[in-house]
């Protein structure tokens, strides 16, 4: 199986290199993507996967963001005792980690099952986001990070909803406790792994948070784009489970 996957990537670069820069592959399609990054990330929700790089494509494609070369994907649907955030070099198409990460107390205990855009709902938040700037604060080193979505996670910088180290993110005391500990809404991490992670995904890079919520997938305006790659405008009456 890896001999199979060494020579797709092997055609892949074969086939494109008159087209892209020496010592890199031209960006694929999210179809193409998808096959080969699942192939490095077998643990990984084809779903969440899929959608992330759709949300992907349709901002770059819309004019939202500049092409990123860093695309993260955090699966909340999975339980906080297992890695549940994969971080990809997308013109390299390959795995950089598989992660634990934290959700917010007031989304769930083990599982995370509601989300917020609020202030003050200690809630993680689903859809696109922007990675930004860093800083050293209470946290330690840490990220923020600015929501794409209106009313589902643009509020994400005034919340100050950042990727930082924790030492509740402990997967030990986790198997101990049932669930690891807990958020204010932040994508926290391991601290072993955080600061590394942080530059890896800092200044423009995209990162992605799912959960098969039905109002949000509907109405999210990077998850309906038209066939010109523009993304669609909220509706009126979106967001009737998401974003309170």
């Amino acid at each position: 199986m890896f001999r199979i996957f060494i020579l797709e990537l092997t055609l892949l670069a074969a086939g494109t290199a008159q087209a892209a820069a020496p010592g890199t592959l031209p960006e694929l399609d999210s179809s193409k993507l998808l096959s080969i990054l699942q192939k490095q990330a077998p643990d990984i929700d084809r779903t969440a996967l899929s959608l992330g790089l759709n949300a992907r494509e349709c901002a770059i494609r819309s004019g939202a963001v500049a092409a990123s070369q860093r695309f993260a994907v955090i699966d909340y649907s999975r339980p906080s005792t297992q890695k549940r955030l994969w971080v990809f070099d997308v013109p390299n198409v390959r795995l950089l980690y598989t992660e634990f990460v934290a959700h917010g107390r007031g989304s769930g205990d083990n599982f995370a099952v509601k989300f917020s855009n609020r202030d003050g709902s200690h809630q993680s938040s689903l859809g696109l986001f922007l990675t930004a700037d860093t800083y050293v604060g209470s946290n330690g080193y840490s990220m923020r990070m600015e929501g794409l979505e209106p009313g589902i996670n643009d509020n994400a910088r005034n919340r100050a909803i950042v990727m930082h180290g924790a030492a509740y993110v402990d997967p030990e005391m986790a198997s101990q406790q049932g669930r690891l500990g807990r958020s204010h809404g932040c994508p926290a991490l391991r601290p072993a792994v955080a600061s590394q992670m942080i530059d890896v995904l800092k200044h423009g890079q995209l990162l992605f948070t799912y959960y098969p919520d039905k109002d949000w997938l509907a109405n999210s305006r990077f998850l309906s784009c038209s066939a010109s790659g523009v993304a669609s405008r909220p509706s009126s009456n979106r967001l009737t489970g998401v974003g309170k």
